[in-house]
C-alpha cells in the first residue's frame, strides 16, 4: 500500500472525526448547502414552468414563422424615368401612390416549397379579415379567420380547445362557423344557430354555428371566429389559391432566423419569425431566467459564507490539535486536505439532500390550485441540467468556502502554538 494512500486514508478518518465531534455545526453547514441547492432547483423549475406556460399561451395562435404580404406601394415612378434629363422641368398634379399587390395569390406554390424542407413540421394557410357579426338585433365587430381545418389543428391544437360542437365539422360544412366562446355569448347564439357575417366591402353571408372555442386569450375569444378557408375566399371574392398569411412550425423554434435566411430566396414575400413579432415575449423570458439565476446564486453564496464561518471556527477551536498533527509529521498539505475533505463531505451531503428537498418543494408548489388562462395548477417544469448544476454549484461553493480556512490551518507553526 503506497504512502500517499495511507496518508489519504488517515486524513479521511481525521476529517470524519472533526465532522462528528460537533455534530450540530456540521448539521448547520449541511443545511446551508441543502437550502441553497433546493432553492436553486425550485427557482429554476418554477421559471422553466412559467416560460413554458407563456410559450404554450403564445403559440396557441402563433406560428414559429409567418409568411405574409403587407399592403405596400410600388416605388417605381415612370415620370422620373421618362423625364430623366436635368434640363427637363417636371410638374405633377394630384400624384397618388397606387397599391399594386395584396395578400398571397400563389399559396399552393409556396406551400409546395415549404413542404420540401425537412425541418418544417406543419403549415397552416389563413385568410384573415375584419367583419361585423349579426344575430337578431345584435351587431359586433370582429375578425374572421379562414383556415385549413386539418393544418390549423396540427399547428395550434385548436380542436382540443373547442368547448361545444366539433372542430372537424368545418371540413365538410362549408357554411359552418366556429365562434369564440365569449363572442357566442355576446351574440346569444349556440350550436346550429344562424349568424350573419358582413365584410367591410359590403359582402354578406349567413353561417351556421357548428362549435365554440375557448382559448387562453379572452380578447380573441370575444372577437374571433373560424370558417373553412374556401368559404372565406368566397365571401372575400378571391381565387382558390389566395391567403393573407401562411403560418409555419419548425422542429426547433429557436432556429427561425437560419430557416428564414434559407427560404427567403425561394419565397417572394415577407417572412417574420416569432421572436421578431413578439420581442416582449423573448425579453420577458430572458429577464425571468436572469432573475432566477441571480436569486439562486445569491442563496448559494450566502450558504458558502455560512460554511466559511463554521470552518473558520472549527480551525480556531482545533488549533492545538492541528499543531500536534504537524509536530507528529503531518505536512501543511495534509492539514489542508483534511479540512477540504470536510468541506467536500458537507457539499456532497448537502447537495444530495438539497436535490430531494428541491424536488419535494417543487412538487408541492405544482399542486397549488391556479385556475386561470386554462391552467389548473402553478406551472413547474423539471430539467435534468438544473439538478446537475445545482449539485455542482453546491459542491464548488462549499469547497471554495473551505479553502481559505484550510489554507490558514496549513500555515500554522506548531512550535509557536505549543509554546503558547
Amino acid at each position: 500500500m503506497s504512502k500517499n494512500f495511507k496518508n489519504t486514508s488517515i486524513n479521511r478518518q481525521i476529517a470524519s472525526i472533526h465532522l462528528t465531534a460537533k455534530i450540530w455545526q456540521t448539521v448547520v453547514a449541511v443545511l446551508g448547502v441543502t437550502f441553497g441547492v433546493s432553492m436553486y432547483i425550485f427557482m429554476n423549475s418554477f421559471m422553466n414552468g412559467v416560460n413554458s406556460a407563456q410559450d404554450s399561451l403564445a403559440f396557441s395562435t402563433l406560428g414559429h414563422v409567418r409568411v405574409y404580404n403587407d399592403d405596400h406601394t410600388n416605388p417605381y415612378d415612370p415620370a422620373k424615368v421618362i423625364a430623366s434629363s436635368e434640363n427637363t422641368i417636371l410638374h405633377l398634379r394630384n400624384k397618388k401612390a397606387i397599391q399594386y399587390t395584396e395578400g398571397i395569390k400563389n399559396t399552393s406554390q409556396i406551400i409546395s416549397i415549404l413542404e420540401k424542407r425537412p425541418e418544417v413540421t406543419g403549415i397552416a394557410p389563413q385568410l384573415n379579415f375584419s367583419v361585423f357579426f349579426r344575430s337578431g338585433s345584435k351587431k359586433l365587430n370582429g375578425t374572421i379567420s379562414g383556415v385549413d381545418v386539418e393544418g390549423e389543428d396540427r399547428l395550434f391544437g385548436i380542436g382540443d380547445k373547442v368547448v361545444s360542437g366539433e372542430w372537424e365539422d368545418l371540413s365538410f360544412q362549408k357554411t359552418g362557423i366556429v365562434l369564440g366562446k365569449v363572442l357566442a355569448e355576446k351574440l346569444s347564439v349556440g350550436i346550429d344557430d344562424p349568424v350573419n357575417v358582413l365584410t367591410s366591402d359590403g359582402n354578406s353571408r349567413n353561417f351556421t354555428v357548428v362549435g365554440t372555442v375557448e382559448t387562453s386569450v379572452r380578447a380573441a375569444d370575444a372577437s374571433k371566429a373560424y370558417v373553412n378557408i374556401a368559404s372565406a375566399r368566397q365571401i372575400e371574392g378571391e381565387n382558390y389559391d389566395y391567403t393573407s398569411d401562411i403560418q409555419i412550425n419548425i422542429r426547433d423554434r429557436n432556429a427561425t432566423e437560419a430557416f428564414i435566411r434559407e427560404i427567403d430566396a425561394a419565397i417572394p414575400y415577407q417572412t417574420e419569425s416569432w421572436q421578431t413579432a413578439n420581442q416582449q415575449l423573448v425579453a420577458a423570458s430572458e429577464l425571468r431566467n436572469i432573475i432566477a439565476m441571480a436569486v439562486s446564486l445569491t442563496i448559494l453564496l450566502v450558504a458558502g459564507f455560512g460554511i466559511y464561518n463554521i470552518m473558520n471556527m472549527t480551525i480556531n477551536e482545533k488549533i492545538k490539535e492541528i499543531a500536534i498533527l504537524k509536530a507528529m509529521g503531518f505536512s501543511g498539505k495534509d492539514v489542508r486536505n483534511i479540512f477540504l475533505m470536510q468541506a467536500f463531505i458537507i457539499g456532497i451531503i448537502g447537495g444530495l439532500t438539497g436535490l430531494l428537498l428541491g424536488f419535494g418543494i417543487s412538487s408541492l408548489v405544482h399542486r397549488i390550485p391556479f385556475r386561470i388562462a386554462g391552467f389548473d395548477t402553478l406551472p413547474i417544469v423539471y430539467q435534468s441540467i438544473d439538478f446537475i448544476l445545482a449539485v455542482v454549484f453546491g459542491i464548488v461553493t462549499t469547497i471554495l468556502a473551505g479553502y481559505l480556512p484550510s489554507r490558514k490551518a496549513s500555515r500554522i507553526d506548531p512550535v509557536v502554538i505549543i509554546r503558547g
